[in-house]
């Protein structure tokens, strides 16, 4: 009994674990109401169970379609959990404490720190309050251009409720959408560009927006945001050319389109990689090279601190670094003129080597109680983990166990992997020795 109440000592990493367990599970439950479907039949427990972890872990993938399916409560309780799983439920609580004048623990400010994977607490409370301010922003400027751009095709009331969704979906990187996809708007340079700037900001997290509207003040930019606004725009860049080359004469994607739209339609494909999972294209009938290619991005997912999933852009940063001063036969691994610590680039390793193990082993298990082609089935893993939401059509035909595969893959994406470990090992000890160094050969 004493083994068992110290496993189970809130620390940082169960509480984040725990806190979208019970998101996930109360959105389950509300999804599972009559109110919650527009047919008024009861949605199936494990259906409402996937709806739920896609929203709260920002994913965006649907067994059902959002805009007909659900009925308005329905559609309340799914961008409720989007916004939540967004922000993270620990940093929404926070915000209430500050606004009832409540004072933040210790416990509380650890929490947080793991949450946006900080290296101290200072101004993490300080950080929240700048959360709240920034995504509310964002998101009500979006709403607004939404809004007016869909006055023009449906009744105010309901342009309203549609530039709101979207605008929270987005930002967020949940990828939900009500309007029958994004593909009608193709060729909608003021649709296109809005919602790639949201992606934008979404994905590369709330510690770099507040660098950025800090540096007019402190003409500076720490490490962390140089890493991931480089990394941001190099990977988009480069995905963006790679789609354009290979479906430049696919006669069902690019192919289709005028120049203009080509241009356009590869940058937003690009940009919704990094975890949002709006498509202007058909991504089934995309090019074998180009699912393959965008499976590598999204695997790599998004900034830390973001609503993204993936092994996230800085550990790929780091990677990259440390194989740029092995060829170069140097000891260090250096970015930006700053020396990495070998703890950082053994964590990277070691986090992408699981996450490489746990993303072959899940597509393993997915193919064998899926019989779809196998890049289709390695797609929809990939989506999960990092928490995107595009998929090859594979969504709507899943089994039960594929179903439960999915969620599996989607709450760790949303979580982490680190966190997920810290929080299933038991209360770590500190080892008292060390055995002796070692050698052997590598290579």
């Amino acid at each position: 009994m004493h083994a068992l109440t110290k496993w189970l000592k809130l620390t940082p990493p169960r509480v984040l674990a725990g806190g979208f367990a019970l998101i996930i599970a109360i959105g389950t439950l509300l999804l599972s109401l009559p109110a919650a479907t527009a047919s008024g039949v009861r949605m199936p427990f494990v259906d409402a169970l996937f709806t739920a972890t896609s929203a709260t872990c920002v994913t965006g993938l649907a067994v059902m379609n959002t805009g007909t399916y659900f009925s308005l409560f329905g559609q309340i309780v799914i961008l409720v959990m989007v916004q939540l799983g967004g922000l993270g439920f620990m940093t929404t609580a926070t915000w209430f404490s500050i606004a009832l004048k409540r004072r933040v623990s210790l416990q509380g400010r650890l929490i947080l720190k793991e949450s946006f994977n900080q290296t101290n607490m200072q101004g993490i409370v300080r950080l929240i309050v700048r959360v709240f301010l920034y995504s509310f922003t964002i998101e009500g400027i979006a709403a607004v251009y939404f809004s007016l751009h869909w006055a023009q095709e449906y009744p105010v009331g309901r342009a309203i409720y549609y530039g709101i969704f979207h605008a929270v979906s987005i930002f967020n990187n949940a990828g939900f959408e009500l309007v029958g996809g994004y593909s009608n708007y193709v060729g909608d340079v003021g649709m296109n560009i809005v919602t790639m700037a949201i992606i934008l900001l979404g994905g590369i997290g709330f510690i770099v927006i507040s660098d950025l509207l800090d540096y007019p003040k402190t003409r500076k930019l720490s490490l962390h945001s140089k890493v991931v606004l480089s990394a941001t725009f190099i990977l988009t860049g480069v995905g963006a050319f790679v789609i354009f080359l290979f479906e430049l004469t696919n006669p069902y994607t690019l192919g289709a389109l005028d120049w203009p739209s080509r241009f356009l339609s590869a940058f937003f494909q690009s940009f919704t990689l990094r975890s949002t999972g709006l498509n202007t294209v058909d991504i089934a009938s995309l090019r074998e090279a180009t699912q393959f290619f965008m499976i590598v991005i999204m695997f790599i997912g998004s900034a830390p601190g973001s609503t993204g999933g993936g092994i996230k852009i800085t550990t790929f940063a780091v990677l990259v670094g440390a194989l740029v001063a092995m060829v170069r036969g140097k000891e260090d691994v250096v970015l930006f003129r700053h020396r990495l610590s070998k703890s950082d680039v053994y964590k990277a390793t070691t986090l992408t080597l699981i996450s490489v193990v746990m993303l072959v082993f899940a597509t393993m298990l997915l193919s064998t109680v899926q019989d779809q082609e196998f890049l289709k089935i390695m797609f929809e893993a990939a989506s999960a983990f990092g928490t995107v939401g595009l998929s090859m059509g594979l969504t709507e035909e899943l089994t039960l166990p594929g179903k439960l595969l999915i969620i599996f893959l989607m709450y760790v994406g949303r979580i982490g992997l680190v966190t997920l470990a810290f929080a299933l090992q038991p209360n770590p000890k500190k080892e008292l020795y060390r055995y002796p160094e070692g050698k052997i050969i590598i290579g």
